[in-house]
């Protein structure tokens, strides 16, 4: 399959802790758990935990590697926007602070007007945006 807009993706991030970083990510925003590698067995020594909606084209990996940890540096620009076509609910909201996440105020007053910002357990940003994708 040549490189199109069916060519999945894979976001890759390190993460400080897998086990709060599931809480978020599955319990909290509703990801499967997609493929996890546990302690240091996956290739180069890491643990990891691949998170996403299965019909979807694209995860996120988060990895962890005990013996030398590397330090998430996220940016309040580094965001990972999900597009709802509708109003955010405040449920959804609740379950992702109940499960680890921070509501925070975007830098960005677009992110703000239309959406929900909440920092994850490694401070990388998911933003709910009531508005639909369209790249008309």
């Amino acid at each position: 399959m040549p490189i199109g807009g069916r060519s999945h993706i894979r976001i890759a991030r390190p993460s400080r802790d897998l086990a709060a970083a599931e809480r978020f990510w599955v319990e909290g925003l509703g990801l499967k758990v997609v493929h996890r590698v546990e302690g240091g067995d996956a290739v180069g020594g890491h643990a990891l935990l691949m998170v996403g909606w299965p019909d979807a084209d694209w995860h996120l990996e988060l990895v962890h590697e005990a013996g030398h940890p590397v330090e998430p540096r996220p940016t309040e620009e580094d965001l990972l926007v999900v597009y709802l076509d509708e109003e955010v609910p405040d449920e959804l909201v609740g379950r992702l602070v109940e499960h680890g996440g921070v509501r925070v105020q975007s830098p960005n007053p677009y992110w703000n007007e239309w959406g929900v910002t909440v920092a994850d357990p490694d401070g990388y940003r998911l933003v709910l945006c009531k508005r639909g994708w369209s790249n008309a």
